[in-house]
């Protein structure tokens, strides 16, 4: 018999933290705290293998479920001593979903389940408490009605708010007994003008619509979504956690919070964390009230007048810290908990792996490992390769103006400017074109996910900083500030009234996420600091890593970032982006329009100096590195004037009329210039062209080598190749220029000549082709758009289409897709080296900045990885977790 259900609590488990696939994160730790002994209500988990039975059976279970799942409620009855139902001591229960990997606030949740008419007089008459019981009651309705029946929960506290507004109350904590009461049955009755049928009084009903919400929770939009965003696998599927409710809203000495064993914003080794008196979990999480602080020392830091925990429940906190002590020691990583306090009682309700910024993995990583608690190896695969983005962007200026007005809390840090907007759709159509946005929410929820992501930062005016915005923004690495109470959000009107002063929609905003403050206009900004524990942690990975890292630069500033984030070199320098240059774009145009050899070769003869000092500074900047010089690649018609005075510019310069150059232009219009003569037809068309480059690559590598300093290497790679006859062509053409002039200096120079595979047909031919190149270089954008048939610029159109319907797991052009194109490299990796041995390989499209596709190339042998300078140290820290993976 399959075990469908596995059971916890009472100091034992069924389960435990290793099968977190079965279970589910949440459920395998709240075995796995079950097992070491703290205080963990009952219950029992329903296996992700139910979820994907579901899914596979047309929404249907098991047909031995329910047997296991009364068997597993009784257990449950027994442990507590209450009956499931029951009008005189009734059991209630949550209903939580539980992914193997944390998806906060993505999936449902049903707290009180098991509350009717008749149970909620048993649990007034058993707590002593009408008021807490009508309160929960309450809070059951509508959490019920919004998750399992779909009746939107704005309905309720809409009659919330007015209830309040008649009767002059202000906070939730004013209503009495007879104020829930009345309520409660509101909440029914609103329920049953929606739904056209009674709220469901039967218990066994209400948890198994509350399982199937769960479970049809997995496939709605916002969690696809946050799949999508984080790359998990929807065939994952999610467990389903029952487990028994206490109650934090029993009154002053009952409480509930959410807390870290270290800062997840900074890393900092202190408590962090927020609480409520009188409340339940969702009102801290889904920002409905903002919290007080949970240490004195943060109340104080904050500014706040509410006592902190520490204060308010000293007993209490002393014991929730013992148990930080023992889950962070347990699990050796920092952990993010739920607990409740019900009647001064403790009871812990989820402990996990806790979301952070990068900043916070990273010196929480190095701190562990320097206080031996993880070894330096588990500290380099504690950081997400990814995540390091968020550190290599600029701050804002400590020193420039900034129009502050409001500070919030710092929830999620990091500076972000953009145009406000008030909708995810928004934030999200407008990012498409190209705008940056700042979403700016009341407070953000599940279905913002998509805005979210989008946005440059997010900005709430209420909830704490472990509210939904906060604990997905970190996650995202997207600055968050929230909390901004001084705020007045009008989403309606799409305006911001803050002190007196209006923020209109698309105005102007900075956040910076650190700090709290909320700028109107634009603020200055300044680079990162990239030492201490990044430096640490990035020498740990430069010491296990088998890859070595260059960056795709052209331009010195490029150059320069590479080297400071620890680029080995230069492994794709496009040489057409010099060409765009004012003081150079006449002399290009003029070649290209040129109607024979002698034309072409005068306005050659002009570029020949700035080309030259081109290398000559990128040279000098990496001296000692690999410098891989691609010539001339894209289409003549790029290059082409588009205006007439343009036009005019170069007819002056060449002593042409402008109706004869538009002529010579049209004649060089190509139907598909991406398949057509670019790359080495260029070369073979116009040998001068890449003669002339040839002379300025050597020239300056003769010059910069000449004082005695590190030499280069250059590596002229020579693109598009599809047969070994068009390298060996050019190939003859280049080393003859590079040949004589370096006879001709008396100075010995290495250089190589190598050639860029971006069409499956040379990928097939590698074995010939190596016979003419001394290294390879992968250019899996244009592979992979010969590959497929797709063009790049041109699939944005469909692709989240093809990811939605299961075709693609990911963009293509973002993560390698090993089975078509990596194969291809594959095959072309083995071919070649068959020919010559020693063949060096290595990657230059944007896939050697993407970490999955880092660990291929790692796995199939590549020397290198290429990618843009900010992608450096990801590379980095990805070709060592590749290289510890074995």
């Amino acid at each position: 018999m399959t075990n469908w259900v596995y059971s916890f609590g009472d100091g034992k488990a069924e389960g435990e933290a290793s099968m977190k696939n079965l279970l589910g994160g949440k459920g395998a730790n709240l075995a796995e705290m079950s097992n070491i002994g703290l205080p963990v209500p009952p219950g029992f988990t329903i296996t992700t293998d139910v979820c994907t039975y579901y899914y596979a059976n047309e929404d249907t279970y098991p047909g031995d479920l329910k047997t296991q799942v009364n068997a597993a409620l009784a257990q449950v009855e027994n442990t507590v001593g209450a009956k499931f139902g029951d009008g005189d001591n009734p059991l209630l229960v949550s209903v939580r979903s539980g992914a193997r990997v944390s998806m906060p606030g993505m999936m449902d949740t049903v707290l009180n389940l098991g509350l009717n008419d008749v149970t909620v007089e048993g649990l007034a008459r058993q707590s002593g408490d009408a008021r807490f019981a009508y309160d929960s009651y309450r809070r059951f309705i509508q959490m019920y009605s919004d998750v399992v029946l779909g009746v939107d929960h704005y309905n309720f506290e809409e009659i919330l708010e007015i209830h309040k507004e008649e009767r002059g109350y202000i906070l939730d904590t004013e209503l009495g007994a007879d104020d829930w009461k009345e309520l409660a049955q509101a909440f029914k009755k609103k329920a049953e003008d929606e739904l056209g049928y009674p709220f469901p009084q039967d218990v066994n009903e209400q948890l198994w619509g509350a399982v199937n919400a769960v479970f049809g929770s997995w496939m709605i939009d916002r969690a696809k979504t946050y799949r999508r965003i984080h790359n998990i696998s929807g065939d994952w599927g999610t467990a389903v956690n029952v487990q028994s409710m206490v109650f934090g809203n029993m009154g002053e000495t009952s409480a509930t919070g959410v807390t870290f064993t270290r800062d997840p914003s900074t890393g900092e080794n202190a408590y962090y964390g927020e609480y409520l008196i009188n409340a339940q979990g969702e009102d801290v999480v889904a920002g409905i009230r903002t919290p007080q602080n949970l240490t004195k020392i943060s109340r104080e830091k904050a500014g706040a007048d509410k006592p902190s925990m520490e204060e308010a429940m000293p007993e209490v906190y002393s014991e929730l810290a013992d148990v930080f002590v023992k889950l962070e020691a347990h699990y050796r990583d920092m952990q993010d908990i739920e607990f409740t306090v019900q009647k001064g009682k403790l009871w812990i309700l989820q402990t996990r792996s806790g979301k952070r910024t990068a900043k916070a993995a990273l010196k929480i990583a190095v701190d562990m490992a320097d206080d031996d608690i993880i070894t330096r190896e588990e500290a380099i695969m504690r950081v997400e390769p990814a995540a390091l983005d968020q550190l290599l962007h600029p701050t804002l200026d400590p020193n420039a103006v900034r129009d502050v007005l409001t500070i919030g809390l710092p929830a999620s840090p990091g500076a972000a400017c953009g145009i406000a907007v008030f909708t995810s759709d928004e934030a999200e159509a407008l990012a498409k074109e190209g705008h940056k946005v700042i979403l700016v929410r009341q407070e953000t929820s599940p279905e913002d996910i998509h805005g979210m992501h989008a946005a440059e930062g997010i900005l709430t005016s209420r909830g704490g900083m472990t509210s939904h915005a906060a604990v997905v923004a970190r996650g995202m690495g997207r600055p968050c500030v929230s909390g901004a109470g001084a705020l007045r959000i009008d989403a309606a009107k799409k305006v911001i009234t803050v002190l007196g002063r209006t923020i209109n929609n698309h105005d102007l905003l900075t956040i910076d996420g650190s700090t709290g403050e909320v700028m109107a206009g634009e603020v200055a900004t300044i680079k990162p600091e990239l030492s201490g524990d990044f430096g640490k942690l990035m020498g740990w990975a430069d010491e296990v890593r088998k890859l070595n890292i260059r960056a795709n630069a052209e331009t010195p500033p490029d150059a320069r970032t590479a080297r400071e984030f620890g680029a080995e070199g230069i492994g794709l320098c496009r040489t057409e982006h010099m060409f765009f240059e004012a003081d150079r774009i006449v002399n290009v145009r003029q070649m290209i329009l040129a109607e024979d050899k002698a034309g072409r070769e005068a306005a050659l003869a002009k570029l020949l100096p700035v080309q030259k000092q081109d290398f000559i500074e990128l040279f000098t900047i990496m001296r000692g590195l690999p410098v891989t010089v691609r010539l001339l690649d894209p289409p003549l018609h790029e290059f082409l004037p588009q205006k007439q005075e343009d036009f005019a510019s170069v007819a002056e310069a060449t002593g042409t009329s402008i109706e004869h150059l538009m002529e010579r232009a049209d004649a060089l219009h190509e139907t598909n210039p991406m398949l057509g003569h670019r790359g080495c037809r260029l070369g073979i068309s116009y040998p001068e062209i890449y003669e002339m480059q040839a002379r300025a690559i050597i020239e300056a590598a003769l010059d910069v080598s000449s004082d005695g300093g590190e030499a280069i290497v250059p590596e002229i790679m020579i693109p598009l190749v599809g047969s070994r006859k068009e390298l060996q062509i050019l190939k003859d053409k280049v080393s003859a220029i590079a040949d004589k002039i370096i006879a001709a200096s008396g100075k010995a120079l290495t250089y190589m000549i190598g050639t860029m595979i971006e069409l499956p047909r040379a990928a097939l031919q590698a074995g010939e082709i190596a016979h003419e190149a001394e290294f390879f270089s992968f250019g899996t954008n244009d592979l992979t758009q010969t590959t497929y048939g797709i063009s790049r610029d041109d699939s944005a159109n469909f692709l989240d289409d093809y990811i939605h319907a299961g075709i693609f797991e990911q963009d293509p052009f973002v993560t390698i897709d090993q089975e078509g194109v990596g194969e291809l490299v594959k095959i072309a990796v083995e071919r070649g080296r068959a020919t010559r041995p020693d063949l060096k390989l290595g990657i230059c499209g944007e896939h050697g900045g993407d970490p999955a596709s880092v660990e291929f190339c790692h796995n199939i042998g590549l020397n290198y990885v290429s990618c843009s300078p900010y992608r450096v140290p990801i590379a980095r820290l990805a070709a060592a977790q590749a290289a510890l993976k074995g």
